[in-house]
């Protein structure tokens, strides 16, 4: 699948030309030429002979870049003096940062907010340790924890690297939800580790999100951590991504006119999001449900079934169908894919009933190519933010996260995950529900409030709530 320039992967090119002559009107015409797209052209010093000017423009990737700086570099009377990439330059010195909440601008000031006057507040809460969450920042705050050993789509890649993305999500979460998260990576994939590491930290947070860990660890992780904690313990990669697919699906049924549990659904993937996907799911009413793996369909009669394969086999394709993904999809109304690239074509859809519904959610390259999807699909949705109806579990977890500070809440559960996404579904309105608008932008103006406000409300009449 050809893929678009982007500003990912932009940059800017500080260029020294003649003053006198025309190669300014060429400089547009040379990215063009090479497939790039110019963003902006500013001229940040001119003379009688020389003119310096900087050309902002999107790639495809790292080798594109490199080309289109080629083609500036061969136009005749171009000199090209420094290349920078936009996305590194945003990451300098990181993205976060920790500011003060109150002013220190005097002895008075300083008395309260440290010694003296703070040794009161410490002795009230080692009275009462609960008002940590009212008088710390326990209140507001939210631990983003990884191993680094399934980050994004670059897989293990350790700690440090992991860093950049854990920054991301903590920006995300301030952005969306003003809630204060902390990027903590742990240089270890034991899993004894990461959970006595993430017990002995908790109690400075008001909630954990477990972020890019690698499956089937990260199914113990969380569950021992939900069992030791009484705060909330999420993993965005599972139960983030289920909430907006489910959120998504209850939408696209709306445009089909079906309903949930009377579809037929087939999976790819059975990895921690499918998984979660899959739960979810069934506890929101889909009972028709097939998934597979790398290995075809899951059934009871696989000799090469784990615990979580076994748990799938056991709820999951009653008629015990054997077969491959492609024959799984024959005749099902609605396909979710969390798994691996071009695993469909147009003819495997063209087979699925009328009105089918396509998830292809790999990332960057989906399962079945959108453009060849939309021929015989009614809705269709990515993860990628260049075609309509992306996927992003940014949609969901700042709200999800705030609703659970705001209650206090112990624990988050399968009660609390369906309340989100009806809320993000009802975020589009009947008028607003299309075929290519099932999912609203991250940017909608009281998304997570929304979110935050069902969370809240379950929370509190499940009796999870502290306040």
């Amino acid at each position: 699948m050809a893929t678009l320039p982007s500003v990912s992967y932009s940059m800017t090119v500080r260029l020294e030309l003649d003053g006198q002559g025309s190669a300014v009107s060429s400089l547009t015409h040379a990215v063009e030429h090479v497939g790039g797209i110019v963003t902006a052209l500013d001229v940040t010093s001119a003379g009688h002979e020389k003119i310096r000017i900087d050309v902002t423009c999107a790639a495809r990737d790292t080798d594109h870049a490199q080309a289109i700086v080629d083609a500036l570099g061969a136009i005749e009377g171009v000199t090209v003096h420094k290349v920078s990439d936009r996305t590194f330059l945003m990451h300098l010195g990181g993205k976060i940062e920790i500011k003060s909440k109150v002013p220190l601008r005097n002895r008075d000031e300083l008395s309260m907010a440290y010694t003296p006057g703070v040794a009161r507040v410490s002795s009230a809460i080692a009275a009462n340790p609960e008002d940590a969450r009212r008088l710390t920042i326990k209140r507001n705050s939210v631990a983003v924890v990884t191993d680094g050993s399934a980050v994004l789509g670059l897989g293990n890649i350790g700690p440090e690297a992991s860093m950049p993305v854990m920054e991301g999500k903590a920006a995300l979460f301030k952005r969306f939800a003003d809630i204060d998260a902390w990027p903590i990576a742990l240089d270890t994939q034991d899993v004894d580790e990461i959970v006595r590491t993430v017990q002995v930290i908790a109690p400075g947070f008001g909630g954990i999100n477990l972020e890019d860990i690698s499956a089937p660890r990260c199914f113990e992780v969380e569950a021992r951590l939900r069992e030791l904690l009484d705060i909330p313990v999420f993993h965005d990669d599972q139960h983030g991504t289920a909430i907006v697919v489910l959120a998504a699906l209850k939408n696209a049924l709306r445009v089909v006119n079906k309903e949930l549990g009377d579809v037929r659904i087939t999976m790819s993937g059975a990895g921690a999001a499918g998984t979660a996907i899959l739960k979810l799911l069934m506890h929101a009413g889909a009972k028709h449900i097939v998934v597979c793996d790398i290995h075809g369909a899951v059934h009871r009669g696989r000799a090469d079934l784990d615990s979580n394969l076994e748990w799938i086999a056991a709820n999951t394709n009653p008629d015990g169908y054997a077969g491959d993904l492609k024959g799984a999809v024959r005749g099902a109304d609605v396909f979710i894919g969390v798994s691996a690239p071009n695993l469909l074509d147009g003819e495997d859809i063209a087979e699925m009933n009328d009105d089918s519904i396509i998830f292809a959610l790999a990332n960057p390259d989906p399962e079945i190519d959108p453009e060849i999807a939309h021929l015989h699909a009614a809705v269709v949705a990515t993860g990628r933010s260049d075609y309509p109806n992306q996927i992003n579990n940014v949609l969901v977890f700042p709200g999800v996260f705030r609703g659970l500070l705001d209650a206090q809440s112990r624990t988050v559960n399968s009660d609390m995950m369906v309340a989100a996404a009806d809320a993000l579904a009802a975020v589009v309105t009947d008028d607003e529900l299309g075929p290519h608008y099932i999912i609203p932008s991250v940017f909608h103006q009281d998304l997570s409030q929304r979110v935050a406000q069902a969370v809240r409300e379950v929370a509190q009449r499940e009796g999870q709530a502290q306040i």
